[in-house]
């Protein structure tokens, strides 16, 4: 389905098979259009700005010399994601434990609703999405890139399980421990502790 900003002939599939005939404005046209989103989507994923790009401009790179392997099967945002995630999870894998540890005002969510708020309705969203955003990257990657993919990113169940190459029953397992282990960090981390009784 083409969006509101898409000029007729010019939906992912088009460009893709223009690509694939060495189109390389048709290419260009596809980085432009998914380069935003698919950046977001690693930074959430726990990248830092840095790796963030990096990850991003060799997914595209990856994207390009595999284009001919694109078989259509699922859209090209999700395979575009797919290779994104794998090449970030193994980024990832790489680090030492210290470097996983997430600056507490690192702001990479920006989901929360802002309706004209007030000074300390301003400072208390910052706070949540400092929250929110280091307990995202707490989560073991495997449960965080289903919480990214399908509650921040909006994928479909199936769209996200494809990218993570998962059976839906599997993804929706892993998405319900990652959104509970959430949870968990978040009642703990925003209601501080419990007064005993």
């Amino acid at each position: 389905m083409a969006s509101s900003t898409e000029r007729p002939g010019t939906g992912d599939e088009t460009l893709v098979a223009r690509a694939r005939d060495g189109d390389m404005n048709a290419f260009e046209e596809l980085v432009m259009r998914h380069a935003d989103r698919l950046y977001m989507a690693l930074r959430r994923f726990g990248l830092d700005e840095g790796e963030a790009q990096e990850v991003a401009q060799e997914t595209f790179l990856r994207a390009w010399r595999s284009l001919e392997g694109f078989a259509g099967r699922s859209q090209f945002y999700t395979w575009l994601y797919r290779i994104g995630f794998n090449e970030a999870q193994r980024r990832l894998g790489r680090r030492r434990p210290a470097e996983l540890a997430v600056a507490a005002d690192e702001r990479t969510i920006e989901a929360v609703a802002d309706l004209a708020p007030g000074p300390a309705d301003s400072a208390a969203q910052a706070e949540l999405r400092a929250t929110l955003a280091g307990a995202l990257r707490e989560l073991p990657v495997s449960l965080r890139a289903a919480v990214v993919l399908r509650d921040v990113e909006g994928l479909s169940t199936s769209e996200a399980a494809s990218i993570l190459e998962l059976g839906e029953a599997a993804f929706k397992s892993r998405l319900h421990r990652g959104r509970m282990a959430l949870r968990d960090m978040l009642d703990g981390a925003l209601l501080g502790p419990r007064e005993l009784g």
